[in-house]
């Protein structure tokens, strides 16, 4: 698998993985303001993909990356299994212990009704748009 990579403040970057159809994820990165990082999450996160994610937002909270705030765009997300909600728990505690604030910004019940049925709503900071979500105090 190839991956591409590209972290300029103000145009979005890409990952493609690709192996079957059934087995993509696409994690675009973009800068909207200073400290501020949204991923847009798309495909399917599950076992096989959620890696890709952990490892692109866990790269997010690096020592000296001056991020502050973390918003994950999920309303592109076709599947989110367990291992998916696995990652966002992992994401959420380790951004806890960076002092990174991470936002959820979805609006698609095919990833907030596994967030639901697995009692983690309250756990995450939710709003119906990247914008909200950025503007949310």
């Amino acid at each position: 698998m190839s991956e591409t990579r590209e972290n300029l403040p103000s145009e979005p970057s890409s990952i493609r993985r690709s192996g079957d159809a059934d087995d993509q994820i696409t994690l675009a990165t973009s800068s909207p303001a200073p400290g501020q990082v949204v991923i847009d999450v798309g495909g399917e996160v599950d076992m096989l993909t959620s890696p890709q994610l952990r490892s692109a937002v866990l790269d997010q909270f690096a020592a000296g990356a001056g991020v502050e705030l973390v918003v994950l765009d999920l309303d592109s997300v076709t599947f989110l299994g367990t291992s998916g909600l696995a990652v966002l728990i992992e994401m959420r505690e380790a951004a806890h212990a960076a002092g990174v604030e991470l936002r959820l910004a979805c609006t698609a019940r095919r990833v907030l009704r596994p967030l639901t049925i697995a009692g983690l709503i309250p756990l995450f900071d939710i709003h119906d748009t990247i914008d909200r979500a950025l503007a949310s105090t």
